[in-house]
């Protein structure tokens, strides 16, 4: 019984002698017609019937794909997940997503033309292809050119012997008969054997390589050390710029986002700032709590100006509850916690302007505490 038939494959001398015959042995034979050459023939897919390539609109949907992906991804990490607001940026800020959406749509893509043209359109690996072992594969790598006959994959015999007629006729010089080879299962130890094999020696040559080449070349371009990248060390002049400094002012008028510049130079002035927060628990208690941290280790407790600190301090703190500070407005209490006074410096850039309102508040209340009325009493405390 002779074993099923995978091919039958003739070969010509030359492209045209191919062309030729593709039309004349379709006309007079069933099965899929495959042509071998050694180098492209224009015109020979359409004479074969081959449809056009789908890999570009593969590639195109699943680059698209790739796009949405990334972008959805990341409004979802950036905007619901995880909001960051970076470089006061809005959150949904589109722009800076295309590097992450342009390599994604070339991740998806890469992969869709690579693995979909070699297992879906190529249909490989085939390493037992009868082609690999036939007779004529010398010829058709060099000079000749084939016409095979296939009997689409399937475990089917084909009618060799009119296939073969055929391909004489439309002037083959040679015949020759390809075999099915014989189904090999994925599971056969054997074949799974090979394959653990081949990935260990691949890996064990892989990493070899890749230790000697990172100690040999431990900086290739354009590979480099962390460490060795140019940059711009702080307070280091620079070249780049006209007046030699590589650390920028910042431009000028630019004002901070978050609150408006504290341009008042005098303390006078202040006066006519006004106190925006009410006195209310939750606001004093916030005052209490940056008064304590920042200015009863000097002013005292309860602000009278006994400090904490011994006398090898030597500044004389102010009495918070004098007659000359209890007759300041807010604005100029404020203005000495902005800018500072004497020994005090400045607590701009350790409290918020709600905090330093706050502790403006909680003065007010030490004041009126050491400076109590007997109005200030309940009546019924003083029955």
């Amino acid at each position: 019984m002779r074993e099923p038939v995978f091919s039958v494959l003739g070969i010509f001398d030359s492209s045209q002698q191919l062309l030729d015959a593709i039309p004349a042995v379709k006309a007079r034979v069933s099965g899929r017609l495959d042509a071998y050459t050694p180098y492209p023939i224009h015109g020979i897919d359409a004479a074969l019937g081959l449809r056009k390539s789908p890999i570009g609109g593969m590639v195109f949907v699943m680059g698209l794909i790739g796009a949405i992906s990334a972008v959805a991804f990341e409004l979802w990490s950036e905007g619901v997940d995880y909001p960051l607001v970076t470089g006061g940026k809005p959150i949904f800020s589109w722009q800076a997503f295309v590097p992450i959406m342009f390599e994604v749509t070339v991740l998806f893509a890469c992969f869709t033309a690579g693995l979909g043209m070699l297992f879906l359109l190529n249909r490989l690996p085939f390493f037992r292809h009868p082609m690999l072992h036939s007779k004529s594969m010398p010829l058709i790598t060099r000079d000749k050119f084939a016409l095979a006959v296939e009997a689409d994959g399937k475990a089917i015999d084909i009618d060799v012997d009119a296939i073969a007629a055929a391909l004489r006729e439309a002037g083959a010089q040679t015949i020759e008969v390809l075999e099915q080879p014989a189904p090999l299962g994925l599971l056969s130890p054997n074949f799974l054997m090979r394959v653990v094999l081949g990935i260990g020696i691949t890996c064990f040559v892989a990493g070899y390589l890749t230790y000697w080449g990172v100690k040999l070349f431990p900086v290739t371009i354009p590979i480099v050390h962390m460490l060795d990248q140019p940059r711009l060390d702080p307070e280091r002049e620079d070249s780049f710029f006209k007046d030699g400094f590589g650390m920028r002012m910042p431009v000028a008028g630019t004002v901070p986002m978050a609150e408006l510049p504290f341009t008042i130079t005098k303390q006078e002035d202040a006066a006519i700032l006004a106190n925006p927060l009410p006195r209310t628990e939750s606001v004093l208690k916030k005052g209490q709590k940056n008064f304590n941290t920042y200015c009863s280790v000097c002013h005292g407790a309860l602000g009278n100006g006994v400090p904490s600190l011994t006398a090898a301090y030597g500044a004389k703190p102010a009495n918070l509850a004098s007659d000359s500070i209890r007759q300041l407005p807010d604005g100029e209490i404020y203005y000495v916690i902005m800018r500072g006074k004497n020994a005090m410096p400045s607590y701009a850039a350790d409290l918020s302007e709600d905090e330093r309102w706050s502790v403006v508040n909680y003065v007010r209340v030490l004041q009126r505490a050491l400076n109590a009325k007997d109005s200030d009493i309940p009546q019924e405390a003083q029955k």
